[in-house]
């Protein structure tokens, strides 16, 4: 999966001692869209012979600025494992498809310099007693953070502020906004905002490497 990842720096004010610059780091999440189906089966696909057995049909994420909707269809069945006549059978409890709808707010940890996201399920669509299990059981909660941390992990790979900014702004670079934004035709860009705190000397070394990269391309 390939996430492209921008920084824009510009300068705010300086004073004798520092200088202070805007951060504005992109990064663009149109391979994860492409592959939320994937993503999601390796991680929530399940086949108890005894338990939960969960199959993942598709997945979708799309802009809801400044957030975004995961979308996941799936079936799910219960089975139940009972003795008879000395032998262990399994007897299916529930099952039926499900529509999971997941609202993803993005955040910064309070050291400001992660992203994180906070989920929400929405309306679940799903039929009778699977419907209220979903609703009500574990398995609702379960999905949830599955699609968050999946969805997560995915885009700090291109919001790392150390595989993205120059190493002389690196350990200097705090976030102080995140949110999702609509990139044309349904692309999902994720934006932080933050700031870049550093001396003179240090705005020199930033000049040089941001340069050498430019001439590496």
């Amino acid at each position: 999966m390939t996430i492209t990842a921008s920084a824009l720096i510009s300068m705010v004010s300086k004073d004798r001692d520092l200088d202070i610059f805007k951060l504005e780091l992109s990064a663009d999440l149109a391979d994860l869209q492409r592959n939320m189906t994937g993503l999601l089966s390796s991680q929530l696909d399940k086949d108890d012979h005894c338990g939960d057995r969960i199959a993942i049909q598709s997945a979708t994420l799309v802009p809801a600025e400044p957030a975004s909707l995961a979308t996941v269809q799936l079936h799910y069945e219960r089975w139940a494992c009972i003795k008879a006549f000395g032998k262990q059978q399994a007897k299916r409890v529930v099952g039926g498809n499900a529509v999971v709808p997941v609202k993803l707010t993005p955040g910064v940890e309070q050291d400001n310099t992660e992203l994180q996201l906070v989920p929400e399920v929405g309306a679940i669509e799903a039929d009778g007693s699977l419907g209220e299990l979903l609703r009500s059981g574990t398995v609702g909660p379960m999905i949830r953070d599955k699609i968050r941390t999946a969805i997560l992990s995915a885009m700090q790979k291109g919001t790392n502020l150390s595989a993205t900014l120059p190493p002389a702004a690196q350990a200097y670079a705090t976030i102080e906004s995140a949110t999702f934004r609509d990139g044309g035709a349904g692309r999902l860009i994720v934006v932080l905002d933050g700031q870049l705190r550093i001396t003179k000397e240090q705005v020199q070394i930033l000049s040089k490497q941001v340069k050498e990269r430019i001439g590496a391309r």
